[in-house]
This record gives structure tokens, sequence and C-alpha cells, in this order.
């Protein structure tokens, strides 16, 4: 399961409601920080999730909206918080951006107060943990390098308890020897193997986040069979040649790309503040109807092939 909590859902600028782009997702011990908008610091606090483990930050491109906060993290990691390490995560381009605001703005010479480290990412799997891997894909928007993130729990066999009882498997580490994939012997003598007791293979629990995004065609594969897309979605259809001058997507093109794709819950995010929140969900829903719009502070669990809900 993944969580994601919504720190910041305004397109551009602030709103009196929404703050810049930011989002936590968290799985187990892990979380990651996807884009850092002007004020996200505040707003972690305000969440209450504060900045404990937040040690890695993903970035989906290099515009002020998405990066600008970085500054203000970083000078509070220099005052007040304590954290063992960070790494932020981008193409190029939106790296050498960061860089600058980074080292010449904020520390002007001075050391990081923990280890700074600015990791270059291409498409493709770029976090892989025992359980769950963190894939970046190309997302066409003004300018290079723009990324988007898929979330993915990793195939599993599910243990059988019923079958293992009546084997005579008992509790302990030889349960966890059979999950594993190692073959057992009971105290009688009987070998027991992992498919003795070990279920079909499931897919885990999917999660795509798109930033800033001018077209959706390049995005079907990476968002196909997602449990939950994330989107963007600052204009209105009313005004799709504006969307398109600006690169950007309006709430028909998600909820298009929700249908296509086979997505099971769409997420709109990124909300200017020239559209009334229930015209952007009419919209979408009128194309897919399992859709919201995120709020700050909105937490959402992604579960595989289970209704998501706040």
């Amino acid at each position: 399961m993944f969580e994601i909590l919504f720190l910041g859902t305004s397109a551009s600028a602030p709103s009196a409601k929404r703050g810049l782009s930011g989002q936590i997702v968290s799985h187990n011990e892990y979380r990651f920080l996807v884009d850092c908008g002007e004020g996200t610091q505040r707003q972690i606090l305000q969440s209450g999730i504060g900045f404990k483990r937040l040690t890695r930050i993903l970035l989906t491109h290099g515009h002020l909206d998405h990066i600008l906060g970085l500054g203000g993290l970083l000078s509070t990691f220099l005052r007040w918080e304590a954290i063992e390490e960070l790494e932020i995560y981008g193409g190029h381009s939106t790296l050498e951006r960061v860089r600058t605001l980074l080292f010449d703005v904020v520390l002007r010479g001075n050391q990081p107060p923990m280890p700074l480290v600015l990791k270059e990412i291409k498409p493709g799997v770029i976090f892989d943990a025992e359980d769950f891997t963190v894939t970046a894909f190309s997302v066409t928007h003004r300018g290079p390098d723009c990324l988007g993130y898929i979330f993915e729990e990793k195939s599993r066999r599910p243990f059988l308890s019923q079958k293992a009882d009546e084997l005579g498997v008992p509790f302990g580490p030889e349960r966890r020897d059979l999950v594993d994939g190692k073959e057992i012997t009971l105290a009688n003598g009987t070998r027991i193997k992992p498919d003795d007791v070990l279920g079909a293979w499931e897919k885990g629990s999917k999660l795509v986040l798109v930033g800033d995004a001018g077209r959706t065609d390049n995005l079907l594969e990476a968002c196909k069979d997602a449990d939950t897309l994330v989107i963007e979605s600052t204009y209105l259809d009313e005004e799709a040649d504006m969307a398109k001058q600006f690169s950007h997507l309006t709430a028909r093109m998600g909820a298009e790309l929700a249908i296509k794709a086979g997505v099971k819950k769409l997420i709109l995010t990124h909300i200017s503040r020239r559209y009334r929140e229930k015209d952007v969900i009419a919209e979408a829903q009128s194309i897919f109807p399992n859709t919201v719009v995120a709020r700050d502070f909105d937490n959402y669990q992604i579960r595989k092939e289970t209704d998501n809900g706040k």
C-alpha cells in the first residue's frame, strides 16, 4: 500500500486555499517528497507529518513553482531540523537550476548540514527497494528533462495459511522460509515446497504521478492499469487552446487518459485559481466518474484493486 499526502495543489501561483506543488508519497518506512513549491516546509509542519525520514526529493521539472521551496527547506535544515542525508532526483536541466538555488543562493560557499546529493536521472528505475520500485518516465512540457514517476509494489505470491495449517507447518521460521522460496522439512520428515503453500503471483499496487504536461498520448504506457493516477488539471476544456499554448492539460484530457489507460482512480491537482473546483470535477466526472480534485492536506491510500479513499 502507498499513501499520498497533498501539500500543495495550486497551479503556477498559490491561492488563499491552495499552496504550490508538493506531495509526500509513503510506503512503510520510506518517504518521498515529489516537487517542492514555495511554502512546502510550512505545509509539512501544518500537516503534522514532520521532516523525519524525508530524505529523498523527486522533481518533475525545474519550473519555479515546483522547486522554489527547496531554498527554504534547506535553510530550515541549516538552523533547526536535523536529517542524516538529502538526495534530490531530477533531470539535468532541473538539477542545474536547483544547484544554483541551493549552492549559490542559500549556501553561498558554506557546507550543507548533511550530505547533499543531486542525483541526475533519466527514464527507468531510479529506486529499488525490497518490495517496491520507483520508475521515472518522460513527460512533455515546456523545456527538457520533464519527468513523471511510477510507484509500484513488486509482484508477490500470497501465503496460504489454511493450506499450511493442513500440512502441519508450524508457526515461526519455517513459514518465513517458505515465503522466501525455501523448501523445509518437518519434524516427521515431510518435505514442504514453497509451491505447496504459496498462491498465484499477484501484482502490487501502482501509483502514477504526472507533474505538468502538455500531451497525454505518450503517457498511456506509464499510466496503464494504475490503481491511482495523479495528474495536473490546469485548464478546463473551454480553454483547450490556451492549455495547448502553455503545454498544460484540461480536466477532460486527464479523464480521457484515465479511460484509455484503464486507471481505477483519478486525482486531479495543479488547479488554476480561475476555476471553481466543482466545475473541474464536473468536467472530469462526465467522462471518468471515479475522479476527485485534491485539496491541500488530503491524504489517500493506494491499494490494489480496492476503492481508494481519504
